[in-house]
C-alpha cells in the first residue's frame, strides 16, 4: 500500500469526505441563528445552544446523535417529556401572576391568543399534514417552546426539530413580528391609553392561585399535570414565603442546566437529511400564521375591552396573550412609550402574558384529548 492509498483511507474517515451540500446550508442556518442570539440579542439563552447544537448535528462521522452517544443522552430528556416540566419548574418560579389576579379579566386575553393554535392546526390539515402532525403545528402559535416539544413528543415525535425550532425561533422574534401587527390593528388614540393603577394583591390570593390553577385545570385536562402541576409547583415556591432555597433554585441553577440540555438537544435534530425537506418550510410558515394570528385575536379582543371600558383599557395589551414571557409584554411597554411617553403598560400587560403560558398548556391538554 502506498502512501497515497493511506492518504485516502485517512481522508475516507474525516468529516470532510462525508460532509454535503446540505451540512453546509445547515451550518448557514446556524450561523444566523447565532447573528441574532449575539449580535442582535435575540433571545441568547435559547438560540446559541441551540445553534451550536445544529452546528455539531451537522459535522459528519462525530456520533453524537447516534445510540449511546452523548448528544443522544441529552436527547432523553426531551423522549422522555423530562426537559419541558422541568422547565415550566423555573418558569413559575420567575412568574409574578400577581397583575393577572389584580386583573382577572385579562385571562380572557391570554385565552384569545390561543386562536392562533386552531388557525394552525387547521392550515397544516388542509396541507395535508395528519391531525396530530397538525396538533403539534397549530402549538407553536403559542409561542412556547416547551410545551411544544411535549406536545410534538407526544403526537408526532418525528416533527419534533423544525416544531421546536419554529417555536423558539418565533419567541426570539417576538420584537419583530408583533409591532406591525399591532400598529396595523390600532390607533394612535388606542395606543396611547394610559391605564390606571391595579390594585395590590394580598399574598394569601397569590399562595391560593396556584393551588387553585392545579385542581382545576389538572381535573380537567389530565394530560397536562406535568406541564401545570410544575409551573404551578414553581410559583408555590415563589409566592409562599418559606422555600427560598428552592425557588432560587428553580429560578436559577436549575433552569439554566436543563435550558442547556434542553436547547442543545433540539438544534441536535436539526440535521441536513431530516431538516431540508418540504414539509419543514411548510411548519415554519404554519407556525408564523400561528403566531400571527394569536397576537391579532389577542388585539382584537383587546379592542372590544377598550370599547366596553370606555377607552380605559389599552387594546395593545391582548397581544401580550401569546405566552412568550416576557417579551411579549415588553413589546407592548415599548410601542406604547412611542405613542405616549407617560405610558406604563409593562404590569398590565404582564396579566395577559403569564396567561397565555396557561393558556397555552391548556391548549395542548386540549389537543391531547382530543387527537391523543
Amino acid at each position: 500500500m502506498n502512501w497515497l492509498d493511506i492518504l485516502q483511507e485517512l481522508f475516507a474517515t474525516t468529516g470532510f469526505a462525508h460532509f454535503t451540500f446540505g451540512n453546509a446550508i445547515m451550518l448557514a442556518v446556524a450561523g444566523v441563528l447565532l447573528y441574532l442570539a449575539i449580535a442582535k440579542g435575540f433571545e441568547p439563552l435559547l438560540l446559541v445552544p441551540i445553534a451550536f447544537g445544529t452546528i455539531l448535528a451537522n459535522l459528519p462521522m462525530t456520533g453524537l446523535m447516534e445510540e449511546g452517544g452523548l448528544l443522544d443522552f441529552f436527547f432523553f430528556g426531551v423522549r422522555h417529556e423530562i426537559f419541558p416540566p422541568l422547565i415550566f419548574l423555573g418558569v413559575g418560579a420567575l412568574t409574578d401572576f400577581g397583575p393577572l389576579l389584580a386583573n382577572p379579566v385579562t385571562v380572557l386575553l391570554g385565552a384569545a391568543s390561543q386562536v392562533g393554535v386552531y388557525m394552525a392546526l387547521i392550515g397544516a390539515r388542509m396541507y395535508g399534514f395528519t391531525l396530530a402532525e397538525a396538533g403539534s403545528i397549530g402549538i407553536i402559535g403559542g409561542a412556547d417552546g416547551p410545551t411544544a416539544i411535549y406536545l410534538t413528543m407526544r403526537l408526532a415525535p418525528h416533527l419534533v426539530g423544525p416544531i421546536a425550532v419554529a417555536a423558539y425561533s418565533y419567541m426570539s422574534l417576538v420584537p419583530l413580528i408583533q409591532p406591525p401587527i399591532i400598529k396595523a390593528l390600532t390607533s394612535k388614540k388606542e395606543r396611547s391609553v394610559v391605564m390606571a393603577q391595579m390594585r395590590t394583591v394580598s399574598r394569601v390570593e397569590r399562595i391560593l392561585f396556584p393551588i387553585m390553577v392545579t385542581l382545576f385545570i389538572v381535573l380537567v385536562l389530565p394530560p397536562v399535570a406535568p406541564l401545570v402541576g410544575m409551573l404551578m409547583l414553581g410559583n408555590l415556591f415563589r409566592e409562599s414565603g418559606v422555600t427560598v432555597r428552592l425557588s432560587n433554585t428553580a429560578q436559577n441553577e436549575l433552569i439554566n442546566i436543563v435550558t442547556i440540555l434542553l436547547a442543545l438537544s433540539v438544534g441536535a435534530t436539526m440535521n441536513a437529511a431530516s431538516f431540508l425537506t418540504p414539509d419543514t418550510l411548510l411548519i415554519i410558515g404554519m407556525g408564523l400564521v400561528a403566531f400571527a394570528g394569536g397576537t391579532a385575536a389577542g388585539v382584537l379582543l383587546g379592542k372590544v375591552f377598550y370599547w366596553l371600558s370606555g377607552g380605559k383599557i389599552n387594546p395593545m395589551i391582548g397581544a401580550a396573550g401569546v405566552s412568550a414571557v416576557p417579551m411579549a409584554a415588553r413589546v407592548v411597554q415599548r410601542v406604547g412609550r412611542e405613542a405616549n411617553p407617560e405610558n406604563h403598560l409593562l404590569m398590565h400587560a404582564m396579566g395577559p402574558n403569564v396567561a397565555g403560558v396557561i393558556g397555552t398548556a391548556v391548549a395542548a391538554g386540549v389537543i391531547l384529548v382530543v387527537l391523543g
